[in-house]
């Protein structure tokens, strides 16, 4: 059965030294013909799909912000353009097509590679370069469309603190967030969401954890998180700013950790969702290690090698965290 992708590059939302810029996406743009998978059409999300996740006078504030034009509306600093409304329905669009058609059977697993990013946007407000919650709108959208669990596992460097806000009272989602402590959003610390035990987890981790943290991390929070809630679908938020040398964050991850972690996450998702999982991008704000994590998951979602051998492990030591999972598994109850 076939991989598919679609591309969203927003190439009017920019903003002037921005990281979060199309700039992210140049590199694989020119691969994108070379990977193992058909290309779909995103289409444009109504307003009536958003409004599953968003308050509707926020989706409603967006769209009149960026008649405006181009301006900063957070201290992130998230911006807007004159065409960042629209190109952040296509975004989430993206997402629910990419989403749809794995749920259906017709294709085996997908990728959106698109941008605005999402993770951080909350019910009520955009922030952290985030418009609309991309991969929420695609999970409320499956859950409308027959699906009874939806499961999000969020590996970018920042925590996924819109997701959580999207998930936190719906117990047909779970979330899962590795990330960075002490940057921002400064939120995702092990004991948020209390009432949502083995539903909503944090793993919040020390600069420099990388390719060995995350082995066991997959192994020790993700899977079993996984057997515990039994999602039918799995949905990753792909975030390549954990990568070692991101200009912004400093975790530890290379590209080989990131083909090891995202082969892990397709082994969880054939094993508990008969294989139904879609790669969404977030963060990255080095177009190579963009370009270099983006190949990884194709590798993971095709099985194949790397078409573009990146030599980058980590030159860092990572820290121990065998405290720090053993405490996330307590407090779980993964202990068993």
């Amino acid at each position: 059965m076939r991989t598919v992708f679609t591309f969203v590059p927003s190439r009017n939302h920019e903003y002037p030294g921005h990281p979060e810029h199309p700039g992210r996406l140049e590199i694989i743009e020119s691969q994108l013909a070379s990977f193992e998978a058909e290309r779909i059409e995103p289409v444009r999300a109504s307003v009536e799909e958003v409004a599953r996740v968003h308050e509707p006078a926020m989706i409603g504030a967006i769209e009149e912000v960026c008649k405006q034009g181009t301006g900063v509306i957070d201290y992130a600093p998230t911006f807007v353009t004159r065409t960042s409304y629209e190109d952040a329905l296509l975004a989430a669009g993206g997402v629910m097509a990419c989403t749809r058609l794995v749920m259906r059977g017709e294709a085996k697993n997908a990728f959106a590679i698109i941008r605005p990013p999402g993770h951080h946007a909350e019910p009520h407000r955009a922030m952290g370069f985030c418009i609309f919650n991309n991969i929420a709108i695609a999970a409320q959208d499956a859950l409308a469309n027959g699906m009874e669990r939806v499961m999000v596992i969020d590996y970018d460097a920042h925590h996924g603190n819109g997701t959580q806000a999207a998930f936190m009272n719906d117990e047909r989602t779970g979330f899962i967030s590795t990330h960075q402590w002490g940057i921002y959003p400064g939120t995702g610390w092990i004991e948020d969401a209390s009432h949502a035990k083995k539903r909503i987890a944090n793993v919040p981790l020390q600069s420099h954890a990388g390719d060995e943290t995350f082995v066991q991390i997959s192994n020790e929070i993700f899977k079993p998180m996984v057997a515990a809630f039994r999602p039918h679908l799995l949905l990753i938020s792909a975030g390549f700013d954990a990568h070692w040398n991101d200009p912004i964050t400093s975790l530890g991850l290379s590209t080989q950790g990131f083909l090891t972690i995202s082969k892990k996450l397709v082994e969880i998702a054939e094993e508990f969702c008969d294989g139904k999982i879609v790669f969404v991008l977030e963060g990255g704000y080095d177009r190579h290690n963009v370009a270099h994590g983006v190949d990884a998951v194709f590798g993971a979602l095709t099985s194949r090698p790397l078409k573009n051998e990146a030599n980058d492990p980590s030159p860092y030591k990572e820290p121990d965290h065998e405290s720090r999972i053993a405490e996330i598994r307590t407090w779980h109850g993964l202990t068993s």
